[in-house]
């Protein structure tokens, strides 16, 4: 079993903790105990982007987003046992306690069971020009200009393949062809690579209507390819099916400050007087997981970008879910970016 310490915190600590070993433990959970070790409760990453959902500041303690009634098994139980109460009730970790609901354990679904397989459509966005970064991209596609010692486009496909993806689609069109001789049909990656060809720009969302008709009935993930992220791309779908809907869009909190006091007037007289106020925002991070269903509305001829089709699925009484991201994120689209990206790949791809 894990050593559940590592994953452990009191009440009092804040979310930004919580956060902390979320991202550099692989058990997925963090657990809130008191100090005899009791368990209080647990927090989960669906917990914690609820919380940013809500606006909540990440010094919030961590007893304001924590589940108070978690599933637990005894020390008593077989490990067949807690496989099949993880099969049961979709789980992928289980506290382990004793008599007294002290912690002695934690258990892991992806410990008791082999890694999981995911067929599930990936559709990476790599046709761009690269404009803004020219003139790196008049000879090479912006996909496969290198971040650290890989290109772009395969950091991204190394992430997706990690977390236990294998069907991919790329849509190419700026210097398609340099993509294509690349990457192949993905056998030296161990997974199955399709090409979607767009004649023109179809936009952020208009390749969609290029996608073969067999695809599985399965959620598909879409990806801009010139972003590099920390994010578990199997925690975005499972956030996905959880929380139903049509889609999920990922979100970054971006901040404005206002460099100039704003004055709030009525009447022509002042009110008050805010002195260079911040404000909170929620931006697109260009990565999304779409049920089938909303590739029905693409023609693939006419262009379209995602926030279109997505505001209007939101029309249609559509359901649209927020995935707010609080791991790394970059977009590389201009020099100051990807000068960036070289700095971070000395540790981001360690």
């Amino acid at each position: 079993m894990f050593n559940w310490q590592k994953v452990s915190l009191s009440q009092n600590d804040t979310v930004q903790s919580a956060v902390e070993i979320l991202n550099s433990e692989s058990t997925r959970i963090v657990l809130i105990v008191d100090n005899n070790d009791r368990l209080l409760g647990t927090v989960t990453d669906g917990d914690i982007r609820r919380g940013l959902i809500k606006r909540l500041p990440m010094i919030t303690s961590i007893d304001n987003i924590m589940f108070k009634e978690p599933t637990v098994a005894s020390k008593e139980d077989s490990k067949e046992t807690i496989l099949s109460m993880m099969k049961r009730l979709d789980l992928l970790q289980i506290p382990i306690l004793d008599n007294d609901r002290k912690v002695i354990g934690i258990e892991t679904f992806q410990n008791l069971s082999k890694k999981n397989r995911y067929n599930n459509p990936i559709f990476l966005m790599a046709g761009g020009a690269g404009e803004r970064l020219k003139p790196l991209t008049n000879d090479i596609p912006k996909p496969l200009l290198k971040v650290g010692k890989k290109p772009i486009l395969e950091n991204i496909l190394d992430q997706f393949i990690a977390a236990g993806f294998n069907n991919f689609y790329i849509s190419v069109f700026y210097k398609a062809d340099m993509v294509e001789k690349y990457f192949g049909d993905g056998k030296d990656w161990g997974v199955t690579i399709n090409y979607i060809h767009e004649e023109k720009a179809l936009g952020t969302a208009g390749a969609l209507g290029l996608l073969p008709s067999d695809l599985p009935n399965k959620p598909i993930l879409m990806m801009n390819g010139d972003i590099l992220t920390k994010i578990d791309f199997e925690q975005l779908l499972n956030f996905h099916l959880i929380e139903g809907g049509d889609a999920t869009m990922c979100v970054r909190e971006y901040d404005f400050k206002v460099p100039y006091g704003v004055i709030k007037e009525s009447n022509g007289h002042v009110t008050s007087i805010q002195e260079k106020p911040v404000h909170k925002f929620f931006i697109n991070a260009g990565i999304y997981v779409l049920n089938p269903s909303v590739l029905n509305s693409v023609n693939g001829i006419d262009y379209l970008d995602m926030p279109q089709l997505l505001e209007k699925k939101i029309e249609e009484l559509g359901q649209v879910n927020m995935f707010p991201v609080h791991e790394y994120w970059l977009d590389i689209g201009q020099k100051e970016q990807f000068n960036k990206a070289q700095l971070d790949s000395e540790w981001l791809f360690l």
